[in-house]
């Protein structure tokens, strides 16, 4: 038996038991801040297996620490905790017990997963040459705990030369994927500020106009309906996908007369953070070959934006190690498990792992958790939202095998 069967095997073996931890963590769902009993149940998990464990690190976050008997990489693992305030209707045989506060975007899902990794993996903690650190993160949904541990002390606890993590997505259960760079689209909100002239001659039309001539899809283009996204010839799995080098405006502008300036402010978004840094530049362009080239003062992405501010770091995956991840699954589980993906997804989701990846290379998949012939959409943050619990078998599998090979390498 290889060690890539041991490791499925293995997985078999645990897999009833991580379904009742799984129904566990979505019965008793817990909001940002607030995960004091999902942290117990981590931190007497991971004491169990063996693990060094390390608790309250920004906020309710826990890290476990396995060592391998070998000198190796150093993997972070990381998986959030928190749950979303829902008023929905959960009417699965472990509901949650609040009626307002469910796991309705997976990480009871991911939780699980990252303990059946640690489960795995310490089983076999005689292949491991390097150190896997499992990082479990509160309070994702509202974008602060990654930063959180990271300002609380996490990389001098730790140091990681590289950091993975995944989340529950409307892809089949069974699929693994992943791409270099943007996996979501990032947003920003960019200012315009001209000197005011002293009659109106146009100038805030004009601006506005600028800013929408930055859209490259057309209003009536199958870009804007994101179930197109899993489309088979147009979605983000085809490399002829339609969701890619796009830009994107918001059609409510923010106006302010200031001290004899004014400033348009519109919230824009790019598929890349190329595309992204270059409309600036654009702008100014555009403006250096108008009538109003001498009232320009200034252009720049704002601090505080409509929806994000210019501080919310976007998914930035590290190419090499992207391309490498799913290489190395796909030659262990097949290329239909595991796939590359070339679209940016465009509806303004995003997840703080990002804050991780500003200090650490690193990857962050998405991993399909639907079974559309069951009628189960794993549509994150949507209130008919399920999950295929085989996705638990299958990222424990996925990405026990990356952990072990990327320690070792």
């Amino acid at each position: 038996m290889t060690i890539h069967q041991s490791i499925q095997h293995r997985t078999d073996v645990i897999f009833d038991s991580l379904v009742r931890l799984r129904r566990d963590f979505h019965r008793h769902p817990e909001l940002s801040g607030e995960e004091g009993r999902t942290a117990a149940v981590i931190t007497n998990y991971l004491k169990e297996l063996g693990l060094e464990v390390y608790k309250g690190i920004g906020g309710h976050g826990v890290v476990g620490v396995l060592r391998g008997d070998g000198t190796g990489k150093k993997i972070a693992w990381r998986a959030d905790m928190d749950a979303l305030s829902m008023e929905v209707n959960d009417d699965q045989l472990f509901s949650s017990i609040h009626n307002d506060i469910h796991h309705f975007c997976g990480h009871d899902v991911h939780m699980t997963i990252a303990l059946g990794i640690a489960n795995n993996l310490v089983h076999h903690k005689e292949d491991i040459k390097g150190t896997v650190f499992f990082i479990f993160q509160p309070s994702e949904e509202n974008y602060q705990g990654a930063k959180a541990m990271i300002n609380d002390g996490l990389l001098d606890l730790i140091d990681p030369d590289e950091i993975y993590g995944t989340h529950i997505s409307p892809m089949p259960v069974g699929l693994v994927a992943s791409k270099p760079g943007f996996l979501f689209a990032d947003y920003k909100k960019i200012t315009i500020t001209f000197r005011e002239p002293a009659q109106e001659t146009g100038l805030e039309a004009y601006t506005k106009e600028l800013f929408v001539d930055l859209q490259n899809r057309k209003d009536e283009s199958s870009f804007w309906d994101t179930r197109n996204l899993m489309d088979p010839e147009i979605g983000i799995g085809n490399p002829k996908t339609i969701f890619h080098d796009y830009i994107t405006v918001r059609s409510d502008f923010e106006v302010i007369h200031k001290d004899g300036d004014i400033q348009v402010t519109s919230m824009v978004s790019a598929s890349s953070k190329a595309i992204m840094d270059s409309i600036p530049i654009k702008l100014r362009d555009k403006i250096n070959e108008s009538s109003y080239k001498a009232l320009l003062k200034h252009i720049k992405f704002a601090e505080k934006g409509l929806l994000y501010s210019t501080q919310r770091a976007n998914i930035q995956n590290d190419p090499t190690l992207a391309k490498n991840a799913i290489r190395t699954m796909s030659e262990i589980y097949g290329d239909d498990h595991a796939i590359p993906l070339y679209g940016v997804i465009p509806d303004g989701r995003g997840d703080d792992f990002a804050y991780f990846q500003d200090k650490i290379p690193g990857v962050y998949f998405l991993l399909g958790g639907s079974n559309f012939k069951k009628g189960i959409i794993a549509m994150p943050h949507s209130l008919g939202f399920r999950v295929d619990e085989g996705s638990i078998k299958a990222g424990v599998n996925y990405f026990s095998t990356l952990l072990l090979e990327q320690t070792n390498k």
